[in-house]
């Protein structure tokens, strides 16, 4: 099995790449290293100290023999280098995490908009289209969010990708056929989310490129046994308001003695899942690919669901940390419910790490072990929903960014 990893360098890139290498795949990594380019614009590092993409595969040669090739360029940009990769490496599956990956990263300015149109809309047309003018049969498996359904579920579970829908005709019939579930994403990241998938659904029908689209939900956790084998593979650990995720948020903010930041009432349900099930979840999907002519299959990629004040009482009773209720940056609705179906991967063998105080706790110590890495004032979440903040916080050189990929 070959598989090449398009944004390999990532908080849930990397970690893919070594366990589908450790699982017996031929892994090469593309990566133009915008997500290190974009810490340099925040002026904040992960709190784990994340070594050079040259240490990085050593480590892991040294580790266990395995090789990783690895590839820097813009898939956003470099189109023909995309192409002759394709070409050159004929991969069996193609994984995409190669876009800006933060909603509120997307919602910092009308620069940070466009940006994420532009790179994330670009390297996924440039992914479907290299494809096609390979000519192999590459099957394409992409990272998409939950986000893209939004949250009000009016009490139903929200289906794998798709809804039935009943339609009655002028003479009266009754026409059942199946839609995508209707969009409604929540920032400009997600809004980009929803149009991914309109391009796979289009280059599906019109070129029958076999495409697996995973609605992940948000990720917590640091460490798979891959990057725990050695502290020169650790994992990304993003803390601060635009990258951070709000488990890890909390078990940061517990171990570094500040209080958990929960926006609004804390109402908001989403929907989580382990690095370790990401990696697994994806292993997955490249196994069990669509057929030739089968439509996109679409998975829901999470393992339960949880209000962010629920989330923070558990990190409280287990850490002691105080709770601060502050203004939610978002536009959303102070509270929510959401029921997800996420049969599919249960029925493929995953067996999921749910929420656990022993997993809890192990996050924490690796915020504890590295608490002198963290930059207090890079906590709070600043980006905002709202109009009145456009044209805040433009990177030094807005006219020519250098995060793309």
């Amino acid at each position: 099995m070959r598989v090449l990893v398009l944004g390999g360098d990532g908080f849930c890139g990397w970690p893919t790449a070594l366990h589908l290498s450790e699982a017996g795949a031929e892994v090469v990594i593309v990566d133009n290293l915008s997500r290190r380019n974009i810490d340099n614009e925040l002026e904040v590092s992960s709190l784990t100290p994340i070594q050079p993409m040259r240490v990085r595969l050593a480590a892991w040669r040294e580790a266990t023999g395995n090789e990783i090739d690895y590839h820097r360029f813009d898939v956003a940009q470099h189109y023909y280098r995309l192409l002759s990769l394709l070409r050159e490496f004929a991969p069996d599956a193609v994984v995409h995490f190669a876009e800006q990956r933060a909603a509120p990263y997307s919602m910092k300015s009308s620069w940070h908009k466009r940006y994420t149109v532009t790179n994330n809309l670009n390297a996924t047309n440039n992914v479907l289209a290299a494809v096609v003018e390979s000519g192999l049969d590459i099957h394409v498996v992409h990272l998409g969010t939950m986000g893209v359904y939004g949250y009000g579920t009016a009490g139903m579970k929200i289906p794998e990708g798709y809804l039935r829908v009943e339609i009655r005709t002028d003479d009266g019939r009754r026409i059942e056929q199946e839609i995508l579930y209707p969009a409604n994403p929540g920032s400009v990241y997600h809004m980009t989310k929803t149009q991914d998938q309109l391009a796979f659904a289009y280059y599906n029908k019109n070129d029958k490129v076999r495409v697996t689209d995973l609605h992940q939900g948000i990720v917590w956790g640091t460490q798979t046994p891959q990057t725990q084998r050695d502290d020169r593979l650790i994992n990304r650990f993003d803390y601060d308001g635009d990258y951070g995720t709000v488990l890890n948020r909390f078990l940061m903010q517990a171990a570094v003695g500040y209080p958990l930041t929960v926006h609004g009432t804390g109402g908001q349900t989403r929907a989580f899942i382990h690095i370790q099930d990401t990696v697994r979840c994806i292993e997955l999907a490249i196994e069990n690919a669509p057929k030739h002519g089968e439509r996109v299959k679409i998975l829901n990629q999470m393992t339960e669901t949880h209000r962010v004040r629920d989330l923070a009482k558990i990190v409280s009773d287990i850490t002691g940390a105080s709770v601060d209720y502050v203004d939610n940056p978002r536009n959303e609705d102070a509270e929510n419910d959401l029921f997800v179906e996420n049969r599919q991967f249960l029925e493929m063998g995953l067996e999921p790490v749910t929420l656990a105080n022993g997993l809890l706790t192990e996050v924490t110590e690796i915020a504890q072990k590295y608490a002198e890495r963290c930059d207090r004032d890079k906590i709070p979440a600043r980006s905002q929903w709202r109009a009145a903040s456009v044209g805040a916080g433009l990177p030094a050189d807005a006219d020519q960014p250098s995060t793309a990929g």
